[in-house]
């Protein structure tokens, strides 16, 4: 097992978000928003040698020129995202460990409300927040929530994959930037061919994409997208500050006309459960919200989420409130693993719990959120298997 290998998979026993190498220094982990190093000091020619096993061929000439690359690989059964990186000491990694469980609203702790926003035909969703706030995991909990109740084509474009999808009553493609399709774009052209009901684009990151995914979302599609910013209102002016003064109107109507939802978040602690939980700002795009995205009027939209409630908005203050009215929260276990269908190895399932919210000396499990999902057995050629198969696909196909 390489040393690399070995520090992902104790970062991950620790339950740790990130892990970050840098020669002459001892490995940094993220538990709970916090850093803390671990280990001894690493070598510059160990973490060169790791970086040279990632990156073979044609991607190590690449990273000379670039000092930098971005990659996601299964390490010892670990999914994670990379960033290989030039830095005055030398090569260095910055690795995100990617979650494990299956994604859904309740063992995400969040408000069951936002499954409606999964069942809406066609439209736009955005989900906001900055950087680790949980935007990826929270687009796949939605997802998650089509894929128990409806029978719907789901196609996905995202670097990297971060959850596996099972399909189960949807139908799922998954695409990873990169290695499926060479551009979020180029992956938006062919969907626009490919039949879907639901599309995910992983994250808006630029004026062609986010165009591209105006276009997908006024078609027909419900569309599920991400972006960087610290409120709803700061995430609409994001999309629409990215084009030209002259397009910016365009955009403001091609938003009010086929906006869902605006979902803004952050995790905050909870220290007795040794989790973080998401916290919420919500703008659902109503008719008088419409009007204000038409006019160009965003600084309206705060005062309007504070007055929308019964139309399903929260402001942080609300929604903080809900989370401390709980009575329970879904605490994922440290070193839970799910198998990938890739994995040659048996990786062993671990379990998660549900605890009480008032429980704060202990940390005994109580009843499992849901019924433990069936093991997927070893597939060739990283082909999931869909559960259900004689009955669920079957009627996926007289849907279809």
């Amino acid at each position: 097992m390489s040393v690399l290998t070995q520090l992902v998979a104790q970062a991950h026993q620790l339950g740790a978000s990130d892990l970050h190498l840098e020669p002459g220094l001892p490995a940094a982990v993220r538990v709970q928003g916090r850093l803390r190093l671990h280990g001894e000091p690493l070598s510059r020619t160990v973490l060169e040698a790791e970086a040279r096993r990632l990156l073979t061929g044609e991607a190590w000439q690449d990273f000379r020129v670039r000092r930098s690359a971005d990659l996601s690989r299964n390490l010892g059964g670990v999914r994670c995202r990379l960033n290989v990186l030039h830095s005055a000491r030398g090569i260095g990694l910055a690795v995100r460990i990617l979650t494990s469980f299956q994604a859904t609203l309740e063992t995400l702790n969040l408000h069951p409300d936002l499954a409606r926003l999964a069942r809406a035909p066609h439209g736009l969703v955005l989900v906001s927040g900055p950087t680790g706030s949980g935007k990826s995991s929270t687009v796949a909990g939605l997802v998650q929530e089509i894929n128990r109740t409806e029978a719907r084509h789901v196609l996905t474009l995202e670097q990297p994959i971060e959850h596996l999808l099972r399909p189960r009553r949807a139908y799922i493609r998954q695409r990873e930037v990169g290695r499926d399709t060479p551009s979020f774009e180029q992956g938006l052209l062919d969907a626009l061919r490919e039949d879907p009901d639901v599309i995910v684009v992983g994250e808006m990151r630029d004026p062609e994409t986010m165009r591209l995914t105006l276009t997908a979302a006024e078609t027909g599609h419900l569309v599920f997208s991400t972006v960087h910013s610290a409120t709803c209102t700061e995430a609409l002016a994001r999309v629409i500050s990215a084009f030209g003064p002259e397009a910016q109107h365009g955009v403001r109507a091609q938003l009010a006309d086929c906006l869902l939802a605006v979902v803004c978040q952050r995790l905050v602690p909870k220290p007795e459960h040794g989790i973080l939980l998401p916290e919420l700002e919500v703008l659902v795009a109503n008719d008088p919200v419409k009007a204000v995205l038409r006019s160009d009027q965003l600084h309206k939209l705060a005062s309007m989420i504070q007055t929308g409630g019964a139309d399903g908005m929260w402001t942080r203050e609300r929604y903080r409130r809900w989370l401390d009215q709980r009575e329970r929260y879904f605490v994922p276990r440290a070193g839970a693993c799910e198998a990938l269908p890739e994995d040659l190895e048996p990786v062993e399932h671990g379990a998660s719990a549900v605890v009480p919210a008032a429980r704060t000396a202990r940390r005994t499990a109580a009843a499992p959120a849901a019924p433990p999902a069936p093991a997927r057995a070893p597939s060739q050629d990283g082909v999931i298997d869909l559960d259900g198969y004689d009955e669920d696909l079957s009627r996926i196909l007289e849907d279809l």
